[in-house]
């Protein structure tokens, strides 16, 4: 299969690799019609998931199964007078039918938006207007039901409702629905046909500072995610691959469907209620996977559980991605497991932009190298390229002249920001971040996260990782408070393990403990204890609020 996109798939190093890596991209390329139907042909009996949950139940299914599925889906879809160009939200956290309805959508050129199971009323209703959603497909769950039945009741646009399992008033099932259409689907030609231009997918960001932005996927970008599954995570055709999201996050499109499947692995899914690191464990060393990837907090609670007790040894590769993982995590993984876990970097809009490839070892903190598909820069803020060692923010160079695969298109229905995020040609991150002199780049923190103190710049993830070297500390964020002298000073907002308690004493051993591991000018000269830290339904740490707190208790005093 990865022959008809590259025209090379080996490579003798990463620089060959940086260099010489293309994607030829097919003529109005569709996934569903272009993966997922040639692999059923291909091979009728070839595994596309392996699916199972904490209630026992398991469902196998193969390439023929989705696309036939798909196709009931599809024709089911048309008859409520669905067509290209329409909206549909799938809430369906990792419940099978993701996959189906997923490809049926993509399929039928009607655009797909995932949602996760957090969503309350209000962020339903703003999103069903901001995109005009005409159905929502849910799992059966007594707070996604009602919350999107409130929304419904004030959004006219909102026309279906439909339950994945079970059933209840007001809403339809998928199962007795689809079951009256036929698995045949004639691929849609003229004016309903898919082009690569097409608006495919639309994800919301989390919004840590304003309203969520709908970004614009089209039906290229599966494409671009060759690099995040293949050459990052190192899937195998065949074996089963593991990444730890549900369907409502763009993590999900990185390591749960497009590039996987482009590859020809199999997708294993675990649908757990909540994660329990035992059962977690048990489930992986049941199924023997090969590679596995899930975000930086899941080590890290796995790491709380024995480790060492479970049969690993199947899996080749483990990666993380969502932000950079500390250094204790990384070594204590790497002791257990015989592995260094490779880091992958990236935003909603894009795919993976910054990775640990094979042709070099990871650095237990760095982000890695830049992928083959993005003209990678850091920028000053003159705008100018900066040298090694030199702190800038990550940029995308050329996105108007050489639109890279895989990177978002825009903003949905609004012009003025994506003129904004993507007109000068140049597309700027906001993240900021530094390159060593082998290449790797290290993450400092968003720009807005930097803190400026006397002088220095410091920024939160170096002081956050210091912090989680001392077993006292469960998770911290690290942000900028007011100073009258200083003007900023380092502040450390901490969760504390179990069997510690707030102290001066201990906020004492804390900071010696941060200048003993990093550069002592880093330390919180505040510290401030808490039950949890606030956070994003997509759970990141939202910094900002933090910040605008202090901001309102400095005015106060």
């Amino acid at each position: 299969m990865l022959e008809r996109f590259l025209p090379r798939i080996e490579f003798d190093s990463y620089e060959d690799f940086k260099k010489n890596y293309t994607v030829n991209v097919p003529e109005n390329f569709n996934f569903g019609f272009d993966i997922v139907d040639a692999w059923a042909k291909e091979d009728k009996n070839k595994r596309a998931l392996v699916w199972c949950n904490d209630f026992n139940e398991e469902h196998i299914f193969t390439f023929d199964d989705i696309s036939r599925l798909s196709n009931k889906v599809a024709n089911y879809f048309k008859s409520l007078g669905l067509k290209k160009g329409s909206v549909v939200m799938l809430i369906l956290r990792r419940r099978w039918e993701y996959w189906i309805c997923a490809v049926a959508l993509i399929k039928m050129g009607i655009i797909v938006i995932p949602g996760t199971d957090q969503l309350t009323k209000k962020d339903i209703a703003y999103r069903a207007e901001a995109a005009n959603i005409e159905a929502f497909v849910c799992r059966d769950d007594d707070y996604v039901v009602s919350q999107v039945e409130l929304a419904k009741a004030e959004t006219p646009c909102i026309k279906h409702l439909i339950l994945a399992n079970g059933k209840r008033e007001g809403w339809v099932n998928l199962h007795e629905e689809i079951d009256k259409f036929s698995d045949e689907l004639t691929r849609p030609t003229g004016e309903e046909a898919t082009k690569n231009t097409d608006i495919m997918q639309i994800y919301f960001t989390s919004g840590t500072t304003g309203m969520p932005k709908m970004v614009c996927h089209n039906y290229m970008h599966p494409l671009g995610h060759i690099v995040t599954a293949k050459y990052w995570q190192r899937v195998q055709e065949n074996k089963l691959h593991m990444s730890v999201s549900e369907s409502g996050w763009a993590k999900f499109g990185w390591g749960k469907i497009y590039g996987q499947w482009i590859c020809g692995a199999t997708i294993f899914a675990y649908d757990m209620e909540k994660l329990v690191a035992h059962n977690f464990l048990e489930t992986i060393q049941k199924y023997k996977l090969t590679t596995f990837c899930a975000p930086p907090t899941i080590y890290r609670m796995l790491l709380q559980e024995k480790v060492e007790d479970y049969d690993l040894s199947s899996i080749e590769q483990f990666c993380t991605a969502g932000e950079a993982l500390d250094f204790a995590s990384c070594t204590r993984w790497e002791e257990i497991t015989g592995h260094r876990i490779a880091s992958g970097f990236g935003q909603t809009e894009g795919t993976v932009l910054l990775a640990d490839f094979q042709w070099f070892e990871p650095k237990p903190g760095a982000l890695g190298k830049p992928s083959p598909i993005y003209n990678l820069q850091l920028r000053n803020a003159e705008g100018k390229e900066c040298e090694n060692g030199e702190e800038g923010e990550i940029c995308i160079a050329d996105v108007d002249t050489n639109p890279p695969v895989g990177l978002f298109v825009g903003y949905y229905k609004n012009p003025e920001q994506t003129k904004e995020a993507l007109g000068s040609g140049v597309y700027n991150l906001k993240d900021v971040a530094w390159r060593d002199n082998y290449g790797y780049y290290w993450f400092v923190g968003r720009h807005d996260d930097v803190i400026k103190c006397s002088g220095y710049r410091i920024g939160p993830f170096e002081v956050e990782s210091a912090l989680k070297l001392h077993p006292a500390v469960v998770e911290s964020a690290i942000t900028a408070a007011p100073d009258p002298i200083r003007g900023q000073v380092v502040k450390a907002t901490i969760v504390l393990a179990k069997g510690y308690e707030p102290s001066p004493e201990l906020i004492k051993e804390l900071q010696n403990h941060v200048k003993r591991t990093t550069a002592p000018y880093k330390y919180p000269r505040i510290v401030e204890f808490v039950n949890e830290l606030p956070k994003t339904i997509g759970g990141k740490i939202k910094r900002a609020e933090i910040r605008s707190e202090d901001a309102k208790k400095h005015t106060e005093n």
